[in-house]
């Protein structure tokens, strides 16, 4: 049987029933998550599996969304991702495919901090009734992961046969397992790291600066004004996009292509490129979608991010699968590599393998063929 979608599917919403306690000291009142679910939940409930998004993504993870971004709108930012409302992960979860919503119940939240659904700097605080904006606190990875826990704690969901996701989402898969290492049986780390390297924090520091020194942003105060950093956020989209990307996708997708197939017209405002006209077309359509602050929180809390491996070894007790490519410089196999030796140094369960593909950090989204047998086989070994 051909893999198939998990058809229509609508985000639901949850509030946690206490306060959340953050690794900064704060507390967070009255969260709320956004959250899709696939597949159906086993009687003992030990099928569970927990995929997390990066950066840019959110709760609709597979199938097509009951609500088109052109339809609904959450705080001035779209409320569904992608084309028609598909999920950012559709090749990778439903029937057949590598998170077999055959066998398994696919859970899928929207971050802490996100913009999408979960409590996050635009939504509202109640102890004011304003939105948080410049008062959100400081989140981390660790704090992604608490809120999950709780979520699924409130679902009498105990225990997760995985934790999956690539990018920031495999960082959250990798603190689940060091966190609660008796509450997961296997994780899945796609183009991710134990710590982002110098050249990626100074990326994202240049995406945040963007934002900061646009005037619209307001210190981080710009909900109801009527003005948002939308020129910022775009150019901190064209900078992130471009490190998802590598040098010969580049050059094989654009070249020195025009723009108009005609000759330069020596202007320094339009684009003349076409690869300069793809970037605008990528900042436009994001700060359509995605809130600022948002964006400056999960940037942060990434950059953050660092496992001591030694320690995280020790600690771990999940099979592990670690999955790279070639020609990611962002997230490189060098990191995962890191990762494997020190599991192995600890006598822990580690599959490592290297992808060559040209697409840099984006083949964790557009390498999904080639993942899904690697997936499926691990999976299927652990349930053996």
């Amino acid at each position: 049987m051909s893999p198939g979608s998990v058809g229509t599917v609508e985000t639901q919403y949850l509030d946690l029933p206490g306060s959340l306690s953050l690794d900064s000291g704060r507390r967070l009142e009255q969260v709320r998550v956004a959250y899709e679910t696939y597949g159906t939940l086993s009687p003992a409930r030990d099928n569970v599996i927990l995929v997390c998004h990066a950066l840019s993504g959110d709760a609709h993870a597979a199938g097509i969304s009951r609500v088109t971004p052109a339809e609904s709108t959450r705080d001035g930012f779209a409320a569904a991702a992608g084309p028609k409302g598909i999920g950012w992960w559709d090749g990778m979860i439903g029937p057949g495919k590598a998170f077999d919503t055959d066998r398994y119940f696919v859970v899928s939240t929207n971050l802490l901090g996100g913009c999408r659904g979960t409590t996050g700097p635009s939504s509202t605080d109640p102890g004011t009734g304003r939105p948080y904006g410049s008062t959100f606190p400081v989140i981390t990875v660790g704090d992604m992961v608490a809120c999950q826990r709780a979520f699924l704690d409130a679902l009498g969901i105990e225990r997760l046969a995985a934790v999956a996701g690539g990018s920031l989402g495999g960082m959250q898969a990798l603190e689940w397992a060091v966190r609660y290492p008796d509450q997961v049986d296997d994780i899945v780390v796609i183009a991710s790291t134990h710590a982002l390297q110098p050249q990626g924090v100074a990326w994202n520091a240049i995406a945040r600066e963007a934002i900061m020194r646009d005037p619209d942003w307001q210190g981080g105060d710009y909900y109801g004004t009527g003005r948002r950093p939308d020129a910022g956020m775009g150019v901190a989209r064209m900078v992130g996009h471009v490190t998802y990307l590598s040098a010969p996708s580049l050059a094989g997708r654009f070249g020195r292509r025009l723009q108009s197939g005609g000759d330069l017209r020596y202007t320094l405002s339009e684009p003349e490129y076409q690869v300069e006209s793809y970037l605008r077309h990528q900042a436009s359509s994001f700060v359509k979608r995605f809130d600022a602050n948002t964006y400056l929180h999960l940037s942060r809390a990434l950059t953050y991010f660092e496992l001591d491996l030694p320690a995280a070894a020790a600690a771990i007790r999940a099979r592990t699968l670690l999955i790279a490519f070639s020609s990611d410089w962002l997230y490189p196999p060098a990191a995962s590599e890191e990762i494997a030796l020190a599991w192995k140094n600890h006598g822990k369960p580690v599959d490592l393998q290297v992808i060559d593909a040209p697409y840099g950090h984006d083949c964790f989204l557009l390498e999904e063929a080639r993942q899904t047998p690697v997936v499926r086989q691990f999976l299927a070994e652990g349930r053996s």
